[in-house]
């Protein structure tokens, strides 16, 4: 049987248009005679769809679109399986569900059965897992379609051999049916080595069951979650006999009952699927929100440069605007590396000096006799951001360009960063990424991306600073960004105790860190949404409390 996969970007909602991608990857299928088409979960509604599951009427508007498209032309000569919510038929809730449709009619229907309810998945809300797992048949073939986490049975990431109540497992349960091979929709976002999580994964499946495995996902960036797609399949004997393409929508088509393996090609770095990651996230958040310009303030500092490399990117640099705000303690090379970046990159930048509107502020009786009590402290540096901020801000409004908040993991896990500063905006482009990445990111670019200098190298050499007052750099506030960036990643992605920390580095610095972690809470609250690329990003995959204290002995 020749089978297509085909790995789309849904819209979240977006009903008729996620179909209409249905149909157009039917039609190039039906150009390669296929007989099945596969596409992700909850292709029809988007993944994920959230509280849009609960609106009164979304449900069946889904199943509608499910009968509807059943009846496509397309689907005369094919059948596909395609992902969807679904009504349960007692009227009881809701199944996150994949049917098999075929001449008009839906064939067969599967639902998930094991829900995922940890890190940013939440399907106990709205999902009742299925009760019945059984092959789909079609073409003399026994399918063993099963969703997304129903091949996580096991894997220690979850819960499922944790928990004393009993979960079963769907894929040996499809095997021991006699099924002629696997076949999972996926929705499963990026982070760091998930594409080998997932291989390793079937592979043991494949090892056990001497099945082939066919394996698709989504792709594209929904709010703050990007899919990398990557599908792919394996023959019965752990062979692979495709990989998608990573990070954009593709179509394949194989026989796994005869096709034959590839050569393995080479890995990619994880730098290019970073930065891919990025792109794809900032691409689609802007694009999926009708966005098509962006502003952001350039320093000259590596942060900025980063940003404005992913934007221009992700939208073409003549859609990206940046704004140099110089202010009274800005050094000649900070406006050069910013000029020198705009220049590399094509982008539409500007030069908008702060210095007259930080005077006019220090003129106001509301704040005049503060600054002129504490010139140079936290007040009037915070003031400074925030007069930066606005500027973009106002350059936003004015043309209806989203604006890029720049601020890095690890300004924002210790507060490093100004509210209604430099944390203004509609998109916080790289608030998953420490600043050894930022760093790391920076130099692949021009020795591996680009092959040129597009990030000045300056930028890269420079002590980092925030140039809000004289001779000012960020080590005389912070500890060095090796040693910040370590102790933080132990903290956040792996919840490490203080004591133990503190055999690792010097105890007053693991209490300044985890001090500040905790009470800059309420900050990144008020940022504005980001990319998760690891499994403890802030927002959606890591949920602290903010009136909250703890003793760290």
């Amino acid at each position: 049987m020749k089978i297509a996969l085909a790995q789309l970007n849904p819209v979240v909602g977006d009903l008729r248009g996620n179909a209409e991608q249905v149909r157009q990857a039917a039609r190039s299928a039906l150009d390669h005679s296929a007989e099945l088409l596969v596409v992700s979960e909850l292709v029809l509604s988007g993944y994920p769809p959230k509280d849009l599951l609960l609106r009164e009427g979304f449900v069946a508007a889904c199943e509608r679109t499910l009968h509807e498209l059943a009846g496509a032309p397309e689907f005369a000569r094919m059948g596909a399986i395609v992902g969807h919510p679904a009504a349960l038929s007692d009227a009881t809730g809701i199944a996150n569900a994949a049917s098999l449709i075929h001449a008009g009619k839906v064939v067969a229907t599967v639902h998930k059965t094991l829900l995922p309810n940890y890190d940013v998945f939440d399907e106990e809300r709205y999902f009742l897992p299925g009760e019945r797992i059984a092959p789909v048949e079609f073409r003399g073939k026994r399918l063993g379609v099963h969703i997304c986490e129903d091949a996580w049975w096991g894997e220690p990431s979850t819960r499922y051999h944790r928990l004393a109540r009993p979960f079963p497992d769907p894929v040996f349960e499809l095997a021991a049916q006699g099924v002629d091979c696997f076949i999972n929709l996926s929705a499963s976002p990026f982070e760091r080595d998930k594409r080998h999580r997932r291989e390793n994964l079937v592979r043991q499946h494949v090892a056990r069951h001497r099945r082939p495995f066919l394996f698709v996902n989504q792709v594209g960036g929904n709010d703050d979650l990007v899919f990398d797609g990557q599908s792919f399949a394996l023959d019965e004997q752990g062979r692979s006999l495709l990989h998608m393409a990573p990070f954009q929508t593709d179509l394949q088509c194989l026989d796994p009952f005869s096709s034959k393996p590839l050569t393995e090609s080479a890995a990619r770095s994880y730098a290019d699927d970073l930065l891919d990651a990025l792109i794809l996230g900032l691409r689609d958040y802007m694009r999926k929100c009708g966005f098509e310009e962006c502003v952001l303030g350039l320093s000259g500092g590596i942060d900025s440069a980063l940003a404005a490399y992913i934007a221009a990117q992700a939208v073409g640099p003549s859609r990206v605007h940046g704004l140099m705000m110089p202010s009274r303690y800005s050094s000649e090379h900070s406006v050069g590396d910013a000029k020198a970046l705009a220049d590399n990159l094509g982008l539409d930048a500007q030069v908008v000096p702060i210095d007259e509107i930080h005077k006019a502020y220090e003129a106001t009786p509301l704040v005049g006799d503060d600054l002129r009590r504490l010139p140079l402290g936290l007040p009037d540096q915070n003031l400074q951001a925030r007069i930066r901020g606005a500027c973009v801000m106002l350059r936003s409004n004015t043309h209806g360009w989203i604006a890029l908040a720049t601020g890095n993991k690890s300004e924002l896990a210790v507060g490093y960063c100004t509210i209604y500063g430099d944390m203004a905006g509609g998109f916080a482009v790289l608030s998953d990424l420490f600043k050894r990445d930022v760093y790391a990111l920076c130099r692949h670019i021009n020795a591996q991306r680009e092959c040129r200098e597009v990030i000045p190298q300056n930028t890269i050499d420079k002590p980092p600073s925030a140039e809000l007052a004289p001779n000012q750099f960020d080590q005389d506030s912070l500890p060095p960004y090796p040693v910040l960036d370590a102790i933080l990643e132990a903290l956040i992605e792996r919840e490490r105790s203080f004591r133990s920390l503190c055999r690792e580095f010097p105890e007053e610095t693991v209490r300044w860190v985890a001090s500040k972690l905790d009470r800059n809470e309420f900050k990144r609250r008020q940022m504005p949404p980001g990319i998760k690329l690891s499994q403890r990003a802030f927002g959606s995959g890591r949920r602290m409390p903010m009136a909250a204290r703890f003793d760290f002995e």
